[in-house]
């Protein structure tokens, strides 16, 4: 049976529980908003008094008090997993939809001074040429009019390469970020495994963890798998990133492609440092991928827009050169290269003998200067088939809006998908919050549990001591 004295140290356990179930609701509500931070909850239990009872045993049954089991931490490991592949899908999503983005605004269509306007007024500039073929003015221009779209294309094929660049130079970043990421996911595995050996509480190591891989699954589309001994692994595709204590590296192979001109040669080689092999990734360094690949979607976009200034060159050019000047000059193309390379929307620019002397500007479909048995003729036949570019089905204008309308296809589907998986996202979080978030409401109403309960547990341990000193300090008294 209990002795007189075993009251005192069931009510101190008391006291000794209770105020770890206040530190513990004390450090819930200041991580309140914490991000990654997860809610504890103190497991008590019962100390037995009867763990070694036999059959003779004279003991009343009644308990020691209570002592923590366990300081829980309340995560889900299933809406963790969740968490971790919605947030790489949002980090993909979101990446491609801003880069659409993008190349909308290098277009900016619809407006009055994007390329569509400004090869219109070029048509129009053609159409007043045909009409006054003698004036100068009107050449001068056109001309002018022919310079800017010219320019138009040359900026919307620069501001595609410093897109490459950028999102390239991203690429190199991201990269570096997952090293350093899975190499600290490696070193808290090793600090939660010891700690957990060691009997101690991993709680606080365990959201630090959470929160990299959380991050490395928004940079790289990761997933992770738990250990027994409390170490996580975690994946990129199919090959281990981490693997408990030990981290692979992964990197952009040297002489990969920094612009997308070089794409010409090489690649960008997205690998594993030790193997060699590609690597499979997700994320925003996933779309990064997709953007900066050879045949990807800014090479795509750029090759788009070079069809358009070739197409343009093209037409131009067979219907120019044909044609006769107000003085006889003939046989000269009207859109030409600005350097050695290949005629293309960065290099696309009006034939500079052309600005200089627009009388070379061919309007005529005849010879004015013609001799012999060639008729001498002048007229504005040349610069009408010109204007008439305008409206040709397998025109410059065409294959443009045929550009713009997939690019808007794109970019919008790219939105929704976006938007789509974004809600999607919100709703495994506020899921995972409702089970790891903090409460303030239930953290006060566990504050006024613990609170109450160690007054309690001091009441008890005053009537205790009351008892004691009538027993000790008045019992025996008669006699004396």
């Amino acid at each position: 049976m209990g002795g007189s004295f075993s009251g005192i140290n069931t009510a101190l356990t008391s006291l000794y529980a209770q105020r770890r179930g206040l530190d513990v609701t004390g450090q819930n509500i200041a991580n309140a908003s914490t991000e990654g931070y997860t809610r504890q909850r103190v497991v008590m239990k019962s100390v037995n008094d009867n763990t070694h009872a036999g059959i003779y045993a004279t003991s009343d049954g009644v308990g020691n008090g209570v002592a923590i089991k366990s300081v829980e931490r309340m995560a889900n490991s299933a809406l963790d997993q969740r968490s971790y592949t919605e947030h790489g899908n949002s980090a993909y999503q979101n990446t491609k939809a801003t880069a659409y983005g993008l190349m909308e605004d290098v277009f900016g269509e619809p407006s009055d001074t994007a390329l569509q306007a400004r090869m219109q007024d070029m048509w129009d500039g053609w159409n007043e040429v045909a009409s006054n073929f003698d004036k100068p003015a009107t050449k001068s221009a056109m001309l002018e009019q022919s310079a800017t779209v010219a320019a138009s294309l040359n900026d919307a094929a620069a501001s595609l390469n410093n897109q490459y660049k950028s999102t390239r130079a991203g690429l190199d970043t991201s990269v570096s970020e997952v090293n350093k990421t899975a190499e600290s996911i490696a070193k808290l595995n090793h600090e939660i495994v010891l700690a957990t050996q060691s009997g101690l509480q991993a709680n606080e190591l365990q959201d630090e963890r959470g929160r990299q891989i959380l991050k490395l699954s928004e940079l790289a589309g990761a997933t992770v798998t738990d250990q027994p001994n409390g170490a996580v692994n975690v994946f990129l595709g199919n090959a281990p990133l981490v693997s408990e204590f030990k981290a692979r590296e992964i990197w952009v192979t040297p002489g990969s492609a920094q612009r997308m001109e070089d794409l010409a040669t090489t690649e960008v080689n997205l690998q594993w440092k030790d193997v060699g092999t590609p690597v499979s990734s997700g994320g925003s360094m996933g779309a990064q991928m997709e953007m900066v690949a050879r045949g990807g979607t800014i090479q795509g976009m750029s090759n788009r827009l070079d069809k358009v200034a070739t197409t343009l060159a093209e037409n131009v050019n067979t219907v120019h050169s044909a044609g006769y000047s107000t003085t006889g000059v003939t046989g000269l193309d009207f859109f030409v290269s600005n350097d050695d390379n290949p005629l293309s929307a960065a290099n696309i620019g009006v034939n500079r003998d052309l600005m200089s002397d627009v009388n070379k500007v061919a309007v005529s479909s005849g010879d004015p200067n013609g001799v012999g048995t060639t008729t001498r003729i002048l007229n504005g036949n040349v610069a009408d088939q010109l204007a008439d570019l305008a409206d040709s089905k397998t025109g410059a204008d065409s294959e443009y809006q045929s550009m713009i309308g997939d690019l808007g296809v794109a970019s919008q589907s790219s939105i929704r998908r976006r938007d789509i998986q974004n809600a999607v996202t919100d709703q495994v979080d506020a899921a995972r919050s409702a089970e790891s978030g903090v409460n303030l409401d239930e953290e006060m109403t566990n504050l006024l549990t613990y609170q109450r309960g160690y007054e309690a547990a001091s009441r008890v341990l005053t009537t205790i001591d009351s008892m004691l000193d009538q027993l000790i300090n008045r019992t025996g008294l008669v006699g004396r």
